[in-house]
């Protein structure tokens, strides 16, 4: 299992549509997929109609019952979609009361850490779709992935929360003692304005070894699927954003590939 968190300190980015797009470009070609969303507004699971105001099982069932769980629980939790490969743990907007409830509790940050290592064996890649501020909720999912993916809108103030972003990460990786791998993901390029294009540029020079190559066009197709409930491939497998998320994820294979190698050699000396 590959666990990968869609995270930024700021909303409106694009972090579920990314998830849904990730997810299920992954489980159209094979892979089992869990989309996690731990966002109190419920984005994701809205999107696979999934209302979290009425939800009764849900990621936050998990912080209930932390100190117990098992697989039999944390799989109760989890709902197929209308789509082969594709499952999801809907949120609940009770997740909005975690900040309160955490305070002098011990071992809040390693929930979803927890809960998914017992369904380890059941998925190749479960996407975290975040809610956009650091708290508990941004804690647990930094500490159970594996790679980060952060979108930014190219835009001048998107780059201030994914400035915000990279701090956090940082910080975590101390606290980590590990450094977490992550790719910034430009998106809702427009290549007709000159704000969108000086922003890739930015985004492009200040973090050039962490940037994706690559970039997602502004393109209103996005929303048309949302309110259809189709994962983006499905909805229109030939429009432009469609192929930049295909590249998207096929330079993350690769990148997972080659980690894994890596770290394959540096076991064997």
């Amino acid at each position: 299992m590959r666990v990968i968190t869609v995270a930024n300190q700021k909303g409106g980015v694009g972090k579920t549509t990314t998830s849904v797009a990730l997810g299920g470009l992954a489980a159209d070609q094979g892979y089992r997929v869990l989309l996690l969303d731990i966002d109190p507004h419920g984005s994701l699971s809205t999107y696979f109609r999934r209302d979290p105001d009425t939800q009764e099982l849900s990621s936050y069932t998990l912080f209930q019952e932390r100190k117990e769980l098992t697989a039999a629980s944390v799989k109760r939790l989890i709902c197929a979609t209308n789509y082969q490969n594709l499952d999801i743990i809907p949120s609940a907007t009770a997740l909005a009361t975690l900040e309160r409830q955490a305070i002098g509790q011990d071992g809040m940050g390693l929930v979803l850490a927890r809960a998914l290592a017992l369904v380890y064996d059941d998925y190749d890649f479960v996407f975290i779709d975040t809610p956009p501020l650091l708290g508990v909720l941004m804690i647990n999912a930094l500490a159970a992935c594996q790679h980060l993916v952060i979108p930014c809108q190219t835009e001048f103030l998107a780059m201030k929360g994914l400035e915000r972003m990279v701090n956090t990460l940082a910080m975590m990786s101390r606290s980590r003692k590990k450094a977490l791998e992550y790719t910034i993901l430009p998106l809702m390029y427009d290549r007709r304005t000159q704000a969108s294009v000086t922003s890739l540029r930015t985004i492009r020079n200040t973090y050039p070894r962490e940037v994706w190559p690559g970039h997602i066009p502004v393109d209103t197709k996005f929303r048309d699927a949302s309110r259809m409930g189709v994962p983006p491939h499905l909805f229109d497998p030939e429009w432009r954003g469609v192929d930049a998320y295909k590249s998207l994820f096929k330079f993350l294979l690769q990148k997972f590939a080659a980690e894994e190698q890596r770290a394959a050699a540096g076991g064997s000396l």
